[in-house]
């Protein structure tokens, strides 16, 4: 039998409302934008609608600007993973801004993949 195929797509992206994890739930979008003031706790990111995927690992990436952690050495870029949990599915990747806020300016890129396959890669300009 052939594997389906899964179904990808940008749902939304940009500035979204406060976001807590919660099961199931994603944030709100505010405002379409690649372009992120850098104002402190401002969330941004996008939201994936994948369809046909459950049980599938979604390995994703977060690029950023070279700021510090509290030893003072560059942070890495922020790598993760979510198995998708039905068949239709909402998965955010985003970040938000924290303190110092100065050191996150610039690009971020943020980048989804589903066995190994790019499904979703897209910057995002702070300033």
């Amino acid at each position: 039998m052939a594997k389906k195929k899964i179904k990808t797509s940008i749902h939304s992206y940009g500035i979204y409302g406060a976001w807590v994890d919660r099961k199931g739930q994603i944030p709100k979008v505010i405002q379409h934008t690649k372009n992120i003031p850098a104002k402190l706790d401002t969330e941004f990111g996008y939201v994936l609608k994948i369809i046909g995927g459950r049980g599938q690992r979604i390995d994703f990436l977060i690029e950023h600007p070279p700021f510090k952690n509290q030893k003072g050495d560059v942070t890495p870029p922020f790598k993760g993973e979510e198995y998708i949990k039905g068949n239709e599915f909402l998965f955010f990747l985003g970040d938000s801004i924290w303190e110092p806020v100065e050191d996150k300016k610039g690009c971020w890129r943020l980048v989804a993949k589903i066995n190994g396959q790019i499904i979703a890669d897209m910057s995002f300009t702070v300033f």
